[in-house]
């Protein structure tokens, strides 16, 4: 076909007044952001198109160089929002909160939320103009119609996610509706749409996006970094055929990810794979992640959530674990498919470095959903006494869980990893031992938490083990609760430990001290 190449201008001007428009994007990666900002610049020059729905299955962009999702965080274009997660750090010159946070904090936005597992999987119901996407991952959470139905504001009025039973169990039902446009993005075209990612370090939901509108009649909009020639890539590199695509915008130069350009490290094997990526400074954040890492085992396909849980594999590759053929002997994965080398943190977050394998958006939380995986570190924000875990909404933070339910839920041991106390902690972790120089103002050991996002100690008392990492102590999970087992040398369990839990926590019989050695620079 002919016609199909065009500018962004041109593209966006493809969408109508209250559309439903769904994106890829994770973080920086993956983001169609000149796509996502030629829709937002329409709006602001000339009002139209107005009150759309956005569906974004993680968070799109990081806020800052590369807007994402805020590019249309617009008050009058954006009617409604669901997505897997949100933007939510300042941005770190002006102080800034992305616009989208705005939005939903001033409650000018119907805003929801769901689990990053039932925004992929329900892209495929919509594809194959199923009824809905049927599930018991997030039963009790934030996602449950009797805990709030994934609503995030008042104006989310609306019932999206339904509780049914069936064979006498109960479940959580997520009915389909249809996408009108697609934005994703890929490495390069030929002109008649076909889609490759040789550049792209993640697939995530750009198949499942295109075929979900594409059932609905919709338009598929793609932006790549090339035009190609017909039939030059193998058809086995095609993963999006261009009987998907209807329109391709060409953005040479555009960053691959946050800080991010050309690294061929993000895209296979790179030779010393573990002298390359970044080392944490010193500080309770290492302590944590040298703790973590001590539970990560040889031949145990391990997953790492967003956070303090997957600088582990950082200080794994610091201390030289990883080095030589160590890293062969460890399978790290996150929830966005990437599979084998080093688990990034921050902004680099969900791409690994030197991966080995990939797999798309869907096909990862089949994956998960189905105890793929074994091992899951991950942060939390708030634990309380009924040992429910939040990191979805608390204080003036509402990033969404995104694949926290699910990988929770599917593994077999947990662990939990985040400091005390947050908001001004300051601590001296050097010689061996940990002295607070500032207490954090807020705490993280609460009677109740903000946002149930997974209830830990029903898991505990079903079969799963879990441990909860600070920089100070380390707690077992129990089905009767949390058991003091570990304290850092240096510190009064009283003063800097006992005292910031808001609620009653047993010892056990041998409290042991962490290792010294996990407090060195």
């Amino acid at each position: 076909m002919i016609g199909k190449v065009c500018d962004a201008a041109q593209a966006v001007a493809l969408i109508g007044d209250r559309q439903t428009v769904a994106s890829t994007g994770v973080i920086g990666w993956l983001t169609p952001d000149a796509l996502l900002a030629a829709l937002g610049e329409r709006y602001r020059a000339g009002g139209e198109p107005r009150d759309l729905t956005f569906y974004f299955p993680c968070a799109t962009g990081d806020g800052v160089g590369i807007r994402g999702m805020d590019h249309v965080a617009v008050k009058g274009l954006m009617r409604r929002i669901v997505s897997g997660s949100f933007i939510n750090p300042r941005h770190p010159e002006t102080g800034e909160r992305p616009a989208l946070t705005e939005l939903i904090q001033n409650d000018l936005v119907e805003a929801y939320t769901w689990p990053m597992g039932a925004t992929m999987h329900w892209l495929r119901e919509v594809a194959r103009r199923g009824p809905g996407y049927l599930t018991r991952v997030g039963l009790g959470t934030y996602a449950d119609p009797r805990h709030g139905g994934g609503r995030f504001t008042r104006l989310a009025t609306d019932d999206l996610v339904e509780l049914v039973e069936l064979g006498g169990q109960e479940y959580l039902w997520y009915p389909t509706w249809p996408l009108d446009v697609g934005l994703i993005r890929a490495g390069s075209a030929d002109r008649d749409g076909n889609l490759s990612f040789e550049d792209q370090p993640l697939l995530s939901s750009a198949l499942a996006i295109a075929l979900a509108v594409k059932a609905g009649g919709g338009t598929v909009i793609a932006q790549v970094s090339r035009l190609v020639e017909p039939g030059e890539r193998p058809a086995r590199e095609v993963r999006v055929p261009g009987a998907l695509v209807d329109r391709v915008v060409v953005v040479p130069g555009a960053p691959t990810g946050t800080g991010v350009r050309d690294d061929p490290g993000y895209l296979g094997h790179v030779p010393g794979a573990a002298a390359r990526v970044p080392r944490l400074p010193a500080g309770p954040d290492k302590v944590i992640a040298r703790r973590v890492a001590r539970e990560v085992r040889k031949g145990e396909t391990s997953i790492f959530g967003f956070g303090a849980s997957s600088d582990a594999v950082l200080v794994m590759a610091e201390d030289g674990v990883l080095d030589g053929d160590g890293l062969d002997d460890y399978l790290f994965t996150t929830e966005h498919g990437s599979f084998g080398g080093i688990v990034m943190s921050g902004w680099q977050f969900s791409a690994n470095y030197a991966p080995r394998a990939l797999l798309d958006g869907p096909a990862q939380f089949d994956f998960i959903d189905g105890g793929g995986c074994p091992f899951a570190a991950l942060a939390f924000a708030q634990l309380d006494a009924l040992g429910r875990v939040n990191v979805s909404r608390f204080g003036a933070a509402n990033p969404g869980a995104g694949g926290f339910v699910d990988i929770a839920h599917g593994a077999a041991r947990l662990v939990f990893a985040g400091t005390m106390t947050t908001g001004g902690l300051r601590a001296d972790c050097t010689g061996g031992r940990l002295r607070i120089l500032e207490e954090g103002r807020v705490a993280k050991f609460v009677p109740r938490v903000d946002h149930v996002t997974y209830r830990l100690r029903e898991g505990v008392a079903a079969g799963q083990s879990a441990l909860v990492v600070t920089e100070r102590a380390v707690f077992d999970v129990t089905a009767d609760g949390l058991v003091l087992a570990e304290v850092a040398p240096g510190v009064d369990v009283e003063r800097d430990v006992l005292a910031h839990v808001g609620f009653p926590v047993r010892r056990a019989r041998d409290v042991t001290l962490m290792d010294a050695a996990l407090f060195r620079p």
